[in-house]
């Protein structure tokens, strides 16, 4: 039986990875080094995104991020629910949220960079994305449980 979730803050922390893919991957932050590490132009990845259907693409993101964040709410509730103070509650959201990323999206996607031939900055960029969403994700489930 799974444990019952605060699923407003499931759906806070969602729109939350979301948004911070939206800036991550945007010329604000990574957006130009993540294209060329694919070895593609800025004008075919606008090509491609006008061949795709843009919103079920960001549907489908979203949705990720509400599982994500709900996966983790429940790892999260069977930590325990003892007594903290807020700072307690976001160190150990913070440590949730870098555990179950070392534990899960670091090591498979590290599995399939190696083997996929794609340069490890690559990885890195993509991976380190979701090292922050994570954490943020942690902190906010652990703070509004």
């Amino acid at each position: 039986m799974l444990p019952q979730v605060n699923y407003l803050a499931v759906l806070v922390a969602g729109i939350v990875i979301f948004l911070l893919g939206g800036l991550w991957y945007s010329p604000v932050l990574f957006a130009k080094k993540w294209i060329a590490l694919q070895g593609r132009t800025e004008e075919q990845m606008r090509a491609d995104a006008a061949r795709a259907n843009m919103p079920v693409m960001y549907l489908g993101a979203f949705i990720c991020g509400l599982i994500i964040a709900w996966a983790l709410a429940v790892v999260g509730i069977r930590l325990g629910a003892a007594t903290y103070s807020t700072g307690q509650w976001v160190l150990r959201g913070a440590k949730l949220g870098a555990f179950c990323w070392l534990g899960f999206a670091a090591t498979t996607s590290f599995a399939n960079a190696i083997f996929s031939m794609k340069p490890k900055q690559l990885w890195l960029i993509d991976s380190a994305y979701n090292l922050v969403s994570f954490v943020i994700a942690g902190i906010i489930l652990m703070i509004w449980r």
